[in-house]
């Protein structure tokens, strides 16, 4: 059985991938964000006031690893973190207003990309990729 990278949803997923990191992290940069603290913030713009554990869990990474980024978060005034009320171990990550106001810069500048990803699809054409891409997902563990 032949399977041309052209015909492979793993390989051109992960080339398309590879492609909006790297587009991503060049557009955000103006702004002081790094991609890995870009996707930090996108999960405390949807949950804010969630622990470091869970921040980290969340996006398939080690808790020392979240760790550097949301130091980096915090110096830069984007997060404070503060002792749990019901445990002093685990600390609970809340955006401040600088990181707040980040969210209407910077979504703008991510939906943009996406759409020039998608340049050339009409609204169904997008619907059912993602679509298509949500259900491949969901049928792997």
């Amino acid at each position: 059985m032949e399977l041309r990278f052209d015909q492979s949803l793993g390989y051109l997923t992960r080339e398309l991938n590879r492609a909006i990191q790297r587009e991503l992290a060049a557009r955000i940069a103006p702004f002081g964000v790094t991609s890995g603290q870009w996707y930090f913030l996108r999960v405390l713009w949807q949950r804010d006031g969630v622990t470091q554990r869970e921040l980290a869990d969340g996006l398939g990474m080690r808790e020392p690893t979240a760790m550097a980024a949301l130091r980096g978060m915090e110096e830069a005034g984007w997060i404070s973190r503060r002792a749990a009320p019901d445990d002093a171990r685990k600390r609970i990550v809340t955006l401040t207003r600088r990181g707040r106001a980040l969210e209407a810069r910077l979504l703008p500048v991510a939906a943009a990309l996406l759409d020039e990803a998608m340049a050339g699809m009409d609204a169904a054409q997008r619907e059912s990729l993602l679509a298509g891409l949500r259900q491949a997902r969901a049928n792997l563990p």
